[in-house]
């Protein structure tokens, strides 16, 4: 069964379509990069997966028991944003807001789970720091373990290798191919890289003015829009 479903699904904003018609499915342990140019509708379908916005027409439904609430988010940085005051142990504690229900206060369990997040995540010698002192590749290790703290079934992710160097970058694609492959977690992640995607996602969905493409890794290679890329590659590396 999906975790997520969307279906005939039309999107846009001030009554101007950026979208239309997108059909896909998401299951368990899949790892699904969105690509596309600049204002193709990326970050306007993750708002929508997340209800933050409704779809101009067609569903997005989440199923196999997950609830939207459950999904980890991990949004695009503003500048505001990196200078937050706050602890490295109170953001990621943060992430467990959805399951405070009328509780004031975070429980024991609540507390271990942003313990076992940060250890996973590298970042246990650094709780007790100001967020906004971090450099930007353990800012994003931080919010990383914040969104975990939200799910154990699904991950989405906008951008979260912008602005970082290469070494960083290629640290933070390896933390979370591990949480795919390792633990399970089914992700959904924007990205400018089209090298990342075909090197670490199981499915790609490629939105563009005409066609969209969505399918496998294998798949989108030798499509259309794949060979393109390559090409486009091939003429970087001469």
């Amino acid at each position: 069964m999906a975790l997520l479903t969307c279906q005939n699904v039309t999107l846009g904003y001030e009554n101007t379509k950026v979208v239309e018609n997108l059909s896909f499915e998401i299951r368990a342990g899949d790892y699904l990069c969105i690509v596309g140019e600049n204002g193709s509708g990326k970050s306007t379908l993750m708002k929508a997966i997340l209800h933050l916005n409704a779809p101009m027409s067609g569903s997005i439904q989440t199923g196999d028991g997950l609830k939207a609430s459950e999904i980890g988010y991990l949004p695009q940085q503003t500048v505001v944003q990196r200078d937050f005051p706050a602890s490295v142990r109170e953001i990621v504690l943060s992430g467990c807001l959805n399951r405070l229900g009328l509780r004031p206060f975070y429980n024991r369990k609540e507390k271990q789970l942003a313990e076992e997040n940060m250890e996973k995540m590298g970042i246990s010698n650094l709780a007790n720091r100001s967020y906004r002192e971090l450099s930007g590749g353990q800012q994003q290790r931080v919010l990383l373990a914040r969104a975990l703290c939200a799910t154990k079934k699904m991950l989405l992710l906008d951008e979260p290798v912008a602005g970082l160097d290469p070494k960083v970058t290629a640290e933070m694609y390896a933390l979370i191919e591990k949480l795919n492959r390792e633990d399970g977690i089914t992700i959904l992640m924007i990205s400018h890289d089209i090298a990342a995607a075909v090197k670490y996602a199981t499915h790609i969905l490629h939105i563009s003015h005409e066609p969209l493409f969505w399918g496998t890794r294998d798949e989108y290679v030798k499509s259309g829009l794949g060979k393109v890329f390559a090409e486009q590659e091939g003429a970087g590396e001469e």
